[in-house]
């Protein structure tokens, strides 16, 4: 339970408002279902509407039930852990793992893994027993993620997300293999994205005016060029990403609206398939036989929820990547 009196800065605000200011471990989104199930008392007496106003000195009691466990079932799957503590778990995501149970993906998921790995060491997300999801990574990419633990650590983490390190130290960085060669050695790629008026199960480059249009924001650097010697001819390239927004497919969406679609992209980079005929015939089979877009998440950085010390982890490039990458290093 949490017990507060409330002090001059109360005075006529709303007290899901308040509790938010004054309970940083807690989302207001949390506190407002909270209040509406009758867990706050204010002076003794059951309150259930958010927007109550409060008066200075007025004693305040949240209750929080017992968190209950999740609808995904623990699943024992291997992760590879590459930090753990009571706010956060990092891990490096393999290709081929989805990272939260839905439609055709109801176990075998990251999340299953976590709940059986994490076990009574999550305190709970919004009053359950789950990992807490503050980004993902699409099934056939891999690299680093970060997890909350507990409803503190969601919320704080989620704000750094949310703010795309523009006032934080939020940073996250990409490798991927593209097709053809970059004039310039570095860019930035800034747009809208939307739903494709063509397939709503895709994402396109759209009007800023378009209903669910959101400013998305890539900035990318050359790393390597594959093929002739002279750049401007190379048949593809290894670059880094940046993101300064996190929009759905925004990586492989930005790359392909500017020609230079991910190797084995099968929904962006179609368009690009007669690339691989152009190739030697053991390139041609190698990067034909590429079964997902080559796309790896190298680089997370961001602040600790509890302690404030800013975290770094990377993860290699997986084999995969690399056997494609010495692949092409072999065209000349």
């Amino acid at each position: 339970m949490i017990k507060l009196v409330s002090d001059d800065t109360a005075k006529g605000q709303r007290v899901d408002q308040w509790l938010a200011k004054n309970c940083p471990e807690m989302s207001r989104s949390r506190l407002q279902a909270l209040i509406r199930e009758g867990q706050l008392k204010i002076n003794q007496l059951v309150i259930r509407e958010p927007k109550t106003r409060l008066k200075i000195g007025d004693s305040i009691e949240v209750f929080l039930p017992e968190p209950v466990a999740a609808r995904p079932e623990g699943e024992a799957i291997d992760l590879e852990i590459l930090y753990e503590d009571d706010d956060l778990i990092v891990i490096n995501k393999p290709v081929g793992l989805v990272v939260h149970p839905g439609n055709g993906n109801e176990t075998g998921t990251m999340v299953n893994a976590l709940i059986y790995h994490c076990g009574s060491s999550l305190s709970g997300i919004g009053g359950v027993k789950r990992p807490g999801i503050v980004h993902r990574l699409d099934k056939d990419t891999s690299g680093v993620m970060v997890v909350a633990k507990n409803d503190h650590a969601h919320n704080v983490l989620s704000r750094q997300f949310a703010d795309h390190g523009r006032q934080g130290p939020l940073e996250r960085s990409y490798q991927a293999v593209v097709w053809g060669a970059f004039a310039q050695k570095a860019g930035v790629v800034d747009t809208y994205l939307g739903r494709s008026s063509r397939d709503r199960t895709k994402r396109s480059v759209v009007s800023p005016t378009q209903m669910d249009a959101r400013h998305a924001v890539t900035h990318y650097r050359l790393l390597e060029s594959f093929g002739e010697t002279n750049e401007k001819e190379a048949i593809a390239s290894l670059i880094e990403c940046r993101l300064e927004t996190g929009r759905t497919h925004q990586i492989r969406v930005h790359m392909a609206h500017i020609g230079h679609p991910l190797v084995g992209d099968q929904v962006y980079g179609n368009a690009f398939k007669t690339k691989a005929n152009m190739l030697p015939d053991d390139l041609k089979a190698i990067v034909s036989a590429f079964p997902r877009q080559a796309l790896h998440a190298a680089t997370l950085v961001f602040e600790h929820p509890s302690t404030g010390k800013i975290m770094r982890f990377t993860s290699s490039l997986p084999t995969d990547m690399l056997n494609l990458i010495g692949a092409f290093r072999k065209f000349r």
